[in-house]
């Protein structure tokens, strides 16, 4: 009898190996599509199947899954969005070809349009920051001045928090511009930029599978211009009335979409007005967010997506009442990343789940303002908030590094 495939369009350094693993535990067999499959270290390290396929060119992915379809059993098909949202509608439109349980491509792909997300949000009355989209320099600035600065100005499609910044002033809003239209910022479409009012307040993401909000996560970010994470937290510490009014309107997101399979994450900010929806994301958010919700709930939301990939009867029933949180390294100057320190210390913390540094000595360090600021990472759990804060606080002080300048 054929084996049962898993197909994983692409890859993705945080939570390709555990879909990978997810997969092998649920007796499936995976196997990744990708056009540059050296960039995904553990597939060679977990010596995982893969094959070398352009996966832009959605008629050769359908004739290569046809192929294995002689050999295997397909189970399902998903894939990884990165920092390229296209995968994700494309993985739905393998879904409709082959008859597999999966997203509508459609509302993927106006969701992944930021501009067009806005529009459809607007319309059905979802509490989103004032906005306005610019194809040129003209326009921007004619954009932030209807609107006042300070301004949000990022392009409208788009992930990672990649060319986002808050511009405070007309010198900073020439700057970043410049820097989007330019030819710095590499664009994989026609240059849209949005530019939208800066909703100040605590930062909240909603982690949902269908229709239901498994769990809501606290971030904090490092100080603007840019967005680049510091520190999640799950669950985040609200009351029981403010967690229903993040939960209802980030589940008022999901009709407005057409957003009715598999997972999102929802990002909200609670302003003046009270929860504003900042951005949805239509996939589950990168590592380690699935960990952090394993390890505060019990709920292990790869194995339960790869479920509903499949067909399989999802549980998204909470075990566990932790709080778990993560906090990021981010890179304090630019040059070659000489030496790192004190992982295998901070990894002995008691409370400590996981200690990953993303890049080698000798290593070229760029701040970019975005998630590539990031070196690595350490998670954390425990019983309580203030004991969670303080665990990652020491295993933190444990690690160092130092970069030489150019």
């Amino acid at each position: 009898m054929a084996r049962n495939a898993l197909i994983l369009i692409e890859g993705h350094r945080g939570n390709g190996p555990l879909y990978v693993q997810a997969a092998q535990r649920l007796g499936l067999h995976p196997i990744t599509l990708s056009t540059n499959p050296t960039q995904y270290e553990y597939l060679a390290a977990e010596n995982v199947e893969t094959i070398l396929i352009d996966t832009d060119n959605l008629d050769a992915l359908v004739q290569e899954c046809s192929r294995l379809r002689a050999t295997y059993g397909i189970a399902g098909i998903t894939g990884f969005a990165g920092h390229d949202e296209s995968v994700s509608a494309t993985v739905g439109k393998l879904c409709r070809y082959f008859d597999l349980s999966g997203p509508n491509p459609a509302s993927i792909e106006q969701c992944c349009d930021k501009f067009v997300q806005r529009q459809l949000l607007a319309e059905a009355d979802v509490p989103i920051p004032a906005y306005r989209v610019a194809a040129n320099a003209a326009d921007v600035e004619s954009c932030a001045a209807a609107l006042g600065l300070p301004v949000i100005v990022k392009p409208a499609v788009g992930s990672g928090s990649m060319g986002v910044r808050l511009c405070r002033s007309t010198d900073e809003l020439a700057e970043h511009t410049a820097y989007l239209l330019d030819g710095e910022h590499m664009w994989r479409s026609q240059p849209k930029v949005l530019v939208e009012e800066f909703a100040e307040g605590p930062a909240y993401y909603a982690a949902v599978m269908g229709h239901e909000v498994v769990g809501i996560g606290a971030a904090d970010y490092n100080p603007p211009p840019h967005f680049v994470y510091r520190e999640c937290t799950i669950p985040a510490l609200l009351t029981d009335e403010e967690h229903k009014r993040v939960a209802d309107v980030s589940l008022s997101c999901l009709p407005a979409l057409g957003l009715d399979w598999g997972p999102k994450s929802i990002e909200v900010r609670w302003t003046k007005r009270g929860p504003v929806v900042i951005e949805v994301n239509p996939r589950l958010s990168g590592a380690p967010t699935p960990q952090l919700i394993k390890l505060a709930y019990g709920v292990d939301l790869i194995s339960e997506h790869i479920k509903l990939v499949i067909g399989d009867e999802v549980n998204l029933r909470k075990r566990e009442s932790q709080v778990a949180a993560v906090r990021f390294l981010v890179a304090d100057s630019e040059g070659t990343l000489d030496w790192t320190d004190g992982a295998s210390r901070a990894a002995a913390v008691t409370g400590v789940a996981e200690v990953r540094l993303y890049v080698e000595p000798k290593a070229p360090i760029v701040r970019k303002g975005d998630y590539r600021d990031c070196i690595g990472h350490v998670v954390a759990a425990s019983p309580s908030h203030a004991q969670t804060e303080a665990i990652l606080q020491r295993a933190v002080a444990s690690i160092g590094w130092s970069i030489t300048s150019p």
